[in-house]
């Protein structure tokens, strides 16, 4: 993720992916900034992005669209929470971008949806972490430029651990004790999320466990991730987590106005909240569940796709080369003026000054030390298979066995589909 409202979960994000052949229509899709650039070519390409929270995005993106030469650039701005509808739909229409921001999902592939963008990516490739190039890429094929990098850890108040005494966790047990001996009145010791979603994957990885295997097999049903789904009934049931918080995990607002002094969020909201606390912040990885569990940082973020069944493919094409490869000045003013995300690509990273030094240097080691990466086969109805995982064992008091018994009959389903 990115931006504060716009990472408001990659699970959700795709939600609509799992039933793009049964949607509508395309309503209204947000504002129109017109068109930019293009010179007089007298063609034109639409491009969409979901709104990010973060101040100036927009603009820089007209701006960035306004250096174009070779087309017009019409940039469709839409409502982060209606923006995966809104986006499938017009995939379904004549109404369709040709370019538009997502995460790289094997479906879109499969269903011949998006671009084989090897050819431009291929003389650059080096240049990208490979981490990046890997979630991209079917049967060697990169499908989707990696615009920005975004970890996700817990971010807590040094002046409010310190006086309770306690050390930033290292394990799921010692987050849960914190969380008990920080809640106070009002304030409830720990927050991860309205609908606790952002943390089932981090959950699999620090159980030493994974979503899926090398051989694109079930790797997530373990006895070290229902131990942690149990554990984090355990805290859901406590009274110390922070339930229904005005905004999702992804807006900084509940660790800013003192609603919780540990919270779940993005390195993109970083700045917002240092400017809020100064130095009385830090950062430390989701804890390892069990002793054979790993700490982990969910590496986030968005990818530019071109849509290859739209009228201007070549165009598009043409078009992310020339902003998503060749102007690396944009790119890392994308990266790094807009809230914290870390390049995708290693020659700007290098460089990013901002990101060398305090906290921000902290996010990178997190990333680079703990950080996991989307996995291209896991797939909505995989992603939703879990979620409901989550909803009958943490919310509800299911047993954690019958449930994921429950979620490997439709991840089964689904790989067969996929992979035979």
């Amino acid at each position: 993720m990115s931006a504060m409202s716009s990472n408001w979960d990659r699970r959700s994000v795709l939600r609509a992916a799992a039933g793009l052949a049964a949607l509508g229509p395309l309503a209204a899709c947000g504002s129109n900034n017109g068109r930019s650039g293009g010179g007089s070519s007298g063609k034109s390409i639409k491009q969409y992005f979901h709104a990010y929270g973060e101040a100036g995005v927009e603009d820089a993106l007209k701006r960035y669209a306004k250096g174009y030469d070779k087309a017009a650039v019409n940039t469709q701005w839409i409502t982060s929470a209606d923006y995966e509808s809104k986006l499938f739909s017009a995939l379904l229409t004549d109404n369709a971008p040709d370019v538009f921001e997502f995460h790289p999902q094997i479906q879109l592939i499969k269903s011949g949806q998006v671009a084989d963008l090897s050819d431009i990516i291929d003389p650059v490739k080096s240049d990208f972490n490979p981490a990046d190039i890997a979630s991209h890429t079917v049967d060697g094929k990169i499908y989707g430029v990696r615009m920005i990098d975004d970890p996700q850890f817990f971010f807590y108040r040094k002046s409010v651990l310190e006086k309770a005494k306690i050390q930033p966790p290292t394990t799921l047990d010692e987050l849960i004790e914190a969380a008990a001996k920080l809640t106070t009145g009002k304030v409830k010791g720990l927050f991860i999320g309205n609908d606790l979603h952002a943390v089932i994957n981090p959950l699999i990885w620090s159980s030493g466990a994974d979503t899926l295997d090398a051989k694109n097999q079930i790797a997530y049903h373990t006895e070290g991730v229902k131990e942690g789904i149990k554990k984090m009934r355990q805290l859901f049931t406590s009274g110390h987590l922070l339930l229904d918080a005005p905004t999702d995990y992804w807006d900084p607002s509940a660790i800013v106005q003192g609603l919780t002094p540990i919270q779940f969020c993005g390195m993109w909201a970083m700045p917002v909240m240092q400017k809020a606390l100064g130095d009385d912040l830090g950062i430390f990885p989701f804890p390892k569940v069990t002793d054979s569990g790993k700490q982990s940082v969910t590496n986030g973020g968005w990818s530019m796709f071109v849509n290859a069944k739209g009228k201007n493919a070549d165009l598009a094409k043409e078009y992310v080369k020339w902003l998503w490869i060749e102007q690396k000045k944009y790119q890392e003013d994308f990266a790094l003026s807009y809230g914290f995300h870390i390049p995708p690509r290693t020659s700007i990273a290098a460089t990013a000054t901002k990101l060398k030094t305090g906290l921000p240097a902290e996010g990178v080691k997190l990333f680079n030390d703990f950080g996991h990466f989307d996995n291209i086969g896991w797939t909505q109805a995989m992603i939703t298979a879990l979620e409901d995982v989550f909803a009958n064992c943490v919310r509800k008091n299911g047993d954690p066995e019958a449930a994921l018994d429950q979620a490997d009959t439709t991840v089964n389903r689904e790989l067969k589909k996929l992979f035979g």
